[in-house]
């Protein structure tokens, strides 16, 4: 009989993180799958293309806005219920998408979607958090690290399939039965009381300790680097290498492709040794990346290129289970909300950092603004400027980071 109970418990645990990592899985698909409909759009609504960036740019600029805000919702109201609501906006934002009339009324829609998918990427690892037993928190947190990532990487695949099948219009709507299902597995799998908190006015600085503080700005360094690969890499395989934008494009699929595989391992790993040691590696292979990068591709090409990001990649998982972990560990549960929010906004800011200040770097070591113009010479000594100043960044990180890293590594 004990053992039926365990592994019915035991069934109803993982169907609570797949409920979950769904919601995540949405969210992460929303971002990425409307940026290859920027074209079509652009002609569809007779639009210059910088009034088409606003569909990708509204959806990015609520979520950032919104996610501190949503979380402090959940502690009050309830993450289960919160969830249920983000839910419920994002499904109704991706119908207002496909319906559309006018580019306007699309990308108010779409800062509508971004709204929803801060609830459903702020309450999941929230909920993950409240839900996951202390066993298995790790890999609870690596699963919400893989299908972030594959939704990102799915998204670009999905809708290249569908705008030709049935124009742009399949891109949102598709996302609706989506987020119906993921609301029915919500409903059905998570107790609807978690995460509910006392509505007491909770100041930042409550929350902003000397514990929280260096995970946050850890995971703006390293946010910062890995949007540095999404911006640098492009231009360098293209320009610098010499690649066909076919052979670019599975290039900077590695990256999201041991993105995905190394995901849950990693929550596996911070379960059996401990958030902080895994964190520690994590910043290591990091920072081991980001100079091969500005290295290996000088001496032998693509290939280089290729094993450096082998070493990142895997490097930024394993800090993404590590960190998340340790910044939720002790946050009493009034707070998990507040603090996942800010976890996110933290990495929204290091991805802006990572576009605009390191893009700035890269353009600095090209010795041009305009990197399309300058040769492949100048773009290669742009690279290594800009991966040399990320690899510095990663450093400084793990310092950050040893500041509780080796006073509590026996505690983790």
């Amino acid at each position: 009989m004990e053992r039926v109970e365990l592994a019915g418990t035991d069934r109803r645990a993982w169907g609570i993180m797949v409920a979950l990592a769904s919601a995540m899985l949405l969210a992460s698909l929303g971002t990425s799958i409307a940026n290859i409909a920027l074209p079509t759009l652009a002609e569809a609504f007779s639009a210059p293309f910088g009034q088409v960036q606003g569909v990708v740019v509204a959806y990015l600029a609520t979520l950032t806005v919104s996610v501190v805000i949503v979380g402090r919702l959940g502690d009050v109201h309830g993450l289960t219920r919160m969830l249920l609501v983000g839910l419920g906006v994002f499904a109704a934002a991706s119908l207002l998408c496909g319906v559309a009339p006018t580019l306007w009324v699309l990308i108010a829609a779409r800062a509508l979607q971004g709204i929803g998918a801060a609830f459903l990427m702020t309450l999941s690892m929230a909920l993950m958090r409240e839900t996951a037993g202390e066993a298995r928190v790790g890999r609870a947190m690596g699963l919400l690290g893989t299908v972030s990532a594959l939704g990102t990487a799915l998204g670009p695949v999905l809708g290249g399939v569908l705008i030709p099948l049935a124009g742009w219009r399949a891109v949102f709507l598709v996302q609706v039965p989506l987020a119906v299902a993921a609301l029915v597995l919500t409903v059905a799998l998570l107790p609807r009381g978690a995460g509910k908190g006392e509505p007491a006015r909770l100041r930042l600085r409550e929350v902003m300790d000397r514990r929280v503080a260096p995970n946050l700005l850890t995971n703006v360094l390293v946010a910062a680097v890995m949007m540095t690969t999404l911006v640098v890499g492009p231009f360098y395989l293209g320009i610098g290498l010499g690649l066909t934008e076919a052979v670019v494009g599975l290039v900077m699929a590695v990256g999201p492709v041991i993105s995905i595989v190394s995901g849950v391992p990693s929550g596996r790993l911070v379960d059996g040794w401990g958030s902080r040691r895994v964190m520690a590696a994590g910043l290591v292979l990091l920072a081991a990346g980001a100079f091969l990068i500005a290295i290996l591709p000088g001496l032998i090409g693509v290939a280089g290129y290729v094993l450096a990001i082998a070493v990142l990649t895997p490097g930024y998982q394993l800090f993404q289970a590590a960190n998340n972990t340790a910044a939720l560990a002790d946050v009493p549960k009034d707070r998990r909300g507040t603090v996942s929010g800010l976890l996110g906004l933290s990495r929204n800011i290091g991805l802006i950092v990572g576009a605009s200040v390191m893009g700035a770097v890269f353009a600095l070591g090209a010795g041009t603004a305009n990197v399309t113009l300058a040769d492949p010479a100048a773009i290669g000594a742009g690279m290594r400027l800009a991966f040399l100043t990320a690899g510095g960044l990663m450093i400084a990180a793990f310092l950050v980071a040893s500041g509780t890293l080796f006073g509590r590594v026996a505690r983790a």
